[in-house]
């Protein structure tokens, strides 16, 4: 029995062959903790702080404002419950629960965003003494892209802190913390290619965090706990693979996508696409099926591999927390589909996949 076609790469990602090359070594014979005062340990040191350098290059960002973590999960809580600053925080209504959920304990203010996912800076009210505002570069699940800057400039006017979850971002767009005006930003490394497990947070120079875990000095004293130099590493080759390979598979990306859509919106009228038309990452597609929900489409097509929303809503059908945030309404969030394309997506899965997907929308709406 053949693996159904994979469209749910903002789930996650498989790993990269050449990520699996440079990791493997350090996982036989690389053994060495790099706090360790000794060859063993002078080698993994030199490992993790290559890997850093990369992370940082990616990003355009500095090797020591890169504090490694386990996942962005652990990141982006860290950035926020972290946030040495008081007085009040903001995100907007369309954050991942990793965001969402850390600030519903700071009892922050919510954003709203308009019908495409996107926040309208013009629109923004940001006391003056707040202490953090955080925002998504691009969202999981209809991939609208955020006007960052533009935001951040509002919230450095206000005296705050600026937060960039780039977990869905890095590896699909460019992403530069100074261009963004970020202050902190998360990454993912199984969103681009490296292994589920590490994750990155970007913390730049003289920044206000503390740590919320405890125990020696790892990580410039954010992050306790003896570095994970495997995955560091994998995540090292994943962040300079993105960056050298970004243009050129930002296109490609792009035309599968759009093919995809292309062939649904043909055979199926009445199909909406959700998020921006044109601000969205090159990669993903989300569109509503009339007649029919989502979860019972993609049943009915096995041989494809995709989701009604965030992977971590996986199995429940309540309707996306996002698309309610944009205004959708119940029947067009009920029918929604992400479709995510990435990089050993062929032209052939496209037009297999689509085909599969009318199929399977006629039989439910029938």
């Amino acid at each position: 029995m053949t693996d159904p076609i994979y469209l749910d790469y903002n789930a996650t990602t498989p790993v990269d062959p050449r990520v699996l090359d440079a990791m493997l070594p350090w996982m036989k014979d690389g053994y060495g903790n790099p706090s360790s005062d000794h060859v063993q340990g002078r080698r993994a040191k030199a490992a993790v702080d290559a890997a850093r350098a990369e992370v940082a290059a990616l990003i355009g960002a500095r090797p020591e404002e890169i504090v490694f973590t386990g996942c962005a999960t652990e990141a982006n809580n860290l950035a926020i419950l972290g946030t040495a600053r008081p007085g009040p925080m903001l995100c907007s209504a369309v954050e991942h629960p990793s965001v969402a959920a850390p600030m519903r304990r700071k009892a922050a203010g919510t954003i709203p965003v308009d019908a495409t996912g996107r926040v309208d800076p013009a629109q923004l009210d940001i006391a003056a003494g707040t202490a953090l505002v955080s925002v998504m570069l691009a969202n999981n699940e209809v991939g609208t892209i955020q006007p960052v800057r533009s935001i951040a400039d509002h919230a450095h006017a206000a005296g705050a802190l600026m937060h960039v979850d780039a977990a869905q971002a890095a590896g699909k767009i460019a992403v530069d913390v100074d261009a963004l005006g970020a202050d902190l930003l998360t990454l993912a490394g199984h969103k681009f290619y490296a292994p589920k497990g590490v994750g990155a947070l970007y913390v730049r120079a003289g920044t206000p965090v503390q740590s919320i875990q405890f125990g020696a000095g790892h990580e410039h004293g954010l992050r306790p706990g003896t570095e994970n130099v495997p995955h560091i590493v994998a995540l090292g080759e994943a962040a300079r693979l993105a960056r050298t390979e970004l243009a050129e598979e930002g296109v490609r990306l792009a035309t599968l996508r759009d093919d995809l859509h292309a062939r649904l919106a043909a055979a199926v009228p009445g199909l909406l696409l959700n998020g921006h038309v044109a601000e969205r990452l090159p990669n993903t597609l989300n569109v509503s099926f009339p007649g029919a929900a989502g979860w019972r489409i993609l049943q009915r097509a096995p041989n494809v591999a995709a989701s009604t929303g965030s992977a971590c809503h996986a199995g429940e059908h309540a309707v996306s927390g996002v698309l309610a945030a944009m205004g959708c309404d119940a029947a067009r969030a009920a029918g929604a589909v992400r479709l995510s394309v990435g990089r050993f997506t062929t032209d052939t899965e496209i037009a297999e996949a689509a085909a599969a997907l009318v199929a399977a929308w006629q039989a439910c709406a029938a």
